[in-house]
């Protein structure tokens, strides 16, 4: 029998169970042994992970080949114009090339949404944005370099969604077993 968990994983922690002094990883959250995070999420963004002990779903979640969607919420610096959202959708040139187009939308600050602990940087000045972006490959902090060749930089990243799986009801650091 397999074991697969929805974790909603905190800011600042590494998506790996292996120890990293002074950082927190999986391992201070998960204690089941034999799963794997399918996928990464950056130090830096909070929500959705897939954990794992079966190879086959671990691969369908994690190889850019079978384009399983996944979902975020971005805090943008700004208030990207319609231009920039269609860049966005049809795909950002980075320094590895084009990306996929990208479903995107503006969209209302998430009620929902637990405060992140420390607060992002506020600017009096400087408004920010709440975008939906559902993207289907997973290069390096793909959706921050999107945003920022757009000149909106992502201040908070959230994922909400990986295929049809959501986080649902899961708070920061809680996990739910498939």
């Amino acid at each position: 029998m397999t074991t697969s968990l929805l974790f909603n994983k905190p800011f600042r922690v590494l998506s790996q169970f292996s120890p990293d002094p002074g950082k927190q990883t999986l391992a201070d959250y998960i204690d089941l042994p034999g799963v794997y995070a399918a996928g990464r999420l950056d130090f830096d963004s909070e929500g959705l992970m897939l954990l794992t002990d079966d190879g086959a779903l671990q691969a369908r979640v994690s190889n850019p080949r079978h384009k399983m969607p996944k979902r975020y919420l971005a805090q943008v610096e700004g208030q990207p114009d319609q231009a920039a959202l269609e860049t966005l959708a049809r795909g950002v040139e980075l320094k590895d090339g084009l990306t996929r187009p990208a479903r995107v939308s503006a969209v209302d600050e998430p009620g929902w949404l637990w405060p992140r602990d420390p607060p992002i940087r506020a600017r009096r000045q400087i408004p920010t944005q709440w975008l939906q972006l559902e993207i289907n490959e997973g290069r390096n902090r793909q959706v921050r370099r999107m945003t920022a060749a757009v000149g909106h930089p992502t201040l908070r990243l959230v994922r909400i969604a990986i295929g049809d799986w959501t986080l649902g009801e899961l708070r920061p650091g809680e996990y739910r077993i498939l």
